[in-house]
């Protein structure tokens, strides 16, 4: 897909695909109608690696990347990832707030020309029941990711065997490359 129409896309389907041995995730354009339209992008991240990467393709195929994420340290606490484009140039980068998280998931996304993106749980009380109760961790969480008091994006888990999430843009500035990278890595790395 070209960056142009990447770039025009207000809203995004991400599905994860059942594997045994990685984490795939089909990104998807919204048909008119609001159901699943054509693939834009599909991931792939190995599991136990010592050092998260993540290659996000084109295609099924994994012939043509568009875009990646990457650790900087092998410790996850608190680590920072950069998303590079296609040709491994540098177009953003992500981080968890450790501090934050330990009541509510808080995420902060840069990209050139934004102010800093702060990304937080959606609902304190789902936000609690997750941590505290096991058997309550497969609970949906929505994310909301503000700059200056305004909405950037928001990612909002559906209900479902598979993870699934809707993806809306608010700010048409943000690039949907970093947006993309962002939310896998919600799924991805959301439960470390």
């Amino acid at each position: 897909m070209q960056l142009e129409n990447l770039q025009a896309q207000q809203q995004f389907h991400i599905r994860q695909r059942l594997r045994m041995m990685v984490n795939q995730y089909e990104v998807h354009a919204v048909a008119p109608d609001g159901s699943e339209g054509g693939l834009l992008a599909f991931a792939q991240q190995k599991r136990l690696a010592f050092k998260e990467q993540v290659t996000i393709y084109t295609d099924d195929s994994k012939q043509q990347p568009l875009l990646g994420f990457k650790a900087r340290q092998r410790l996850d606490i608190g680590a920072t990832y950069d998303v590079t484009d296609h040709a491994g140039n540098p177009i953003g980068l992500f981080r968890k707030d450790f501090a934050q998280s330990l009541l509510r998931s808080t995420w902060h996304v840069e990209q050139a020309g934004l102010p800093q993106v702060t990304g937080q749980e959606r609902s304190m009380p789902v936000a609690l029941l997750r941590r505290f109760v096991d058997s309550l961790s497969w609970l949906p969480y929505h994310f909301d990711f503000v700059a200056g008091g305004q909405p950037v994006f928001s990612v909002i888990k559906q209900w479902g065997l598979r993870d699934r999430y809707v993806v809306q843009i608010h700010n048409p500035q943000v690039d949907r490359r970093v947006v993309i990278a962002m939310a896998v890595a919600l799924d991805a790395l959301q439960g470390r």
